[in-house]
């Protein structure tokens, strides 16, 4: 038992302290039965969705889809950093918007990171990238974040009427990360060398493999642009690259494509934080939000400030939920200024969201620097600036 202990790194630790904190109020009562199964019963459709999708991610990867679109990024800029620039932009915010926050994460991050390994790029610039469009650019689409997909039954909005709402607060979101992207880590001062070498495209390991990968992201973007179950598009789309990986290269199929670790987390969260929210949080919350600014002005932006401060202090999904409470039932305006506050705003410190903490796992590992204050500073003012200027656009929208 010692042995498995040790072998678990600290972010494992916390997730099973946390479900078994969570299991311990349910046994001893704190949290009755029916409110812990009522919880369980809201987030299942979500654990489907977070496990088929990052199976399905995994896969894509391991398909080299997006280490081709990687390279050809590359190509395309010719050694230019700002044409560069905007081609990472763009592609680490559609990854965002189609395929989760956490996907952006775990799996552009790696693949930016090897791309500046062989262009000669600054690897911070694009580390950088993935980490605040992950948290920046996942407003658009109940599938970006966590956060928008628990706010669904509570907004009753469809996919395209949530979308029709945020598509605005998006933009400015992701434009006013760009600014701070630029002037940060990207502008001459910065980066380093003027210009970058090229990388030479390869040939895929499997081009079978790789159309079927294709066919499978264009099919579960399909699948949501028709409004279909979030979580069937994504099982759809993960048991077509199962299959394909079953058919090509069976050695890609092993227990470690399963995200028990995401799952594990979320389980706790859903345990720890309802018990917290009967014993004093949610009168706090309640305090602090306030409701006398009503949906709009001061009160969208309290709530979004709210949201972004304790997602930084306690990470962004118990910010959520714990504030979600204190928000009155049908101020819609409200609530999505509560998801541009915890999405946008966490940003500022290394466990302010899972994203964030899974890439500060992968720049440890693959020996990147991140210097800590200079972190923490360019963080309150992307968060200080965009926060308020997305909410700006949401109560423009309204």
């Amino acid at each position: 038992m010692s042995d498995v202990l040790r072998r678990l790194s600290v972010l494992d630790r916390i997730r099973f302290g946390l479900l078994g904190l969570g299991l311990l109020f349910v046994a001893t009562g704190l949290l009755p039965l029916q409110e812990a199964w009522s919880e369980m019963e809201r987030i299942a459709p979500i654990l489907l969705f977070l496990a088929a999708v990052i199976v399905l991610a995994d896969l894509v990867k391991e398909a080299q889809l997006f280490d081709v679109i990687a390279t050809r990024l590359a190509v395309v800029g010719r050694g230019n950093h700002v044409a560069l620039f905007l081609l990472c932009t763009a592609f680490a915010s559609l990854v965002t918007v189609f395929l989760n926050l956490d996907t952006t994460v775990v799996l552009l991050t790696p693949v930016m990171l090897a791309l500046a390994a062989r262009t000669g790029i600054a690897a911070l610039p694009l580390a950088m990238t993935t980490l605040w469009l992950a948290n920046t650019a996942a407003l658009l689409l109940p599938v970006s974040n966590l956060t928008n997909l628990l706010a669904m039954e509570r907004l009753g909005m469809s996919a395209r009427e949530f979308a029709g709402r945020l598509w605005l607060p998006q933009l400015v979101s992701i434009a006013v990360t760009m600014v701070f992207l630029w002037l940060f880590f990207w502008r001459r001062g910065r980066r380093g060398a003027a210009r970058y070498e090229p990388p030479v495209p390869g040939p895929v390991a499997d081009p079978v493999l790789f159309r079927i990968a294709v066919s499978a992201c264009v099919l579960f973007v399909a699948a949501i642009l028709l409004e279909l179950p979030i979580q069937f598009a994504a099982l759809g789309g993960a048991a077509l690259m199962i299959a394909a990986f079953a058919w090509r290269d069976r050695s890609k199929l092993t227990l470690a494509l399963f995200p028990w670790q995401l799952l594990v987390f979320v389980v706790g969260l859903f345990l720890v934080v309802p018990t917290l929210s009967r014993y004093g949080l949610a009168s706090v919350m309640s305090s602090l939000v306030g409701t006398s600014g009503g949906p709009g002005g001061d009160g969208a932006y309290r709530v979004a400030a709210v949201g972004a401060v304790l997602s930084n202090l306690i990470n962004n999904l118990p910010a959520y939920t714990v504030v979600e409470h204190a928000i009155p039932q049908g101020s819609r305006d409200l609530l999505l200024a509560l998801l541009i506050g915890t999405n946008a705003g966490s940003v500022i410190t290394p466990w302010a969201s899972l994203a964030t903490l899974l890439w500060f796992e992968w720049c440890r590992r693959r020996g990147v620097r991140v210097p800590m204050l200079r972190f923490v500073l360019t963080g309150t003012v992307l968060v200080a600036a965009g926060v308020t200027a997305t909410v700006t656009a949401l109560l423009l929208t309204a």
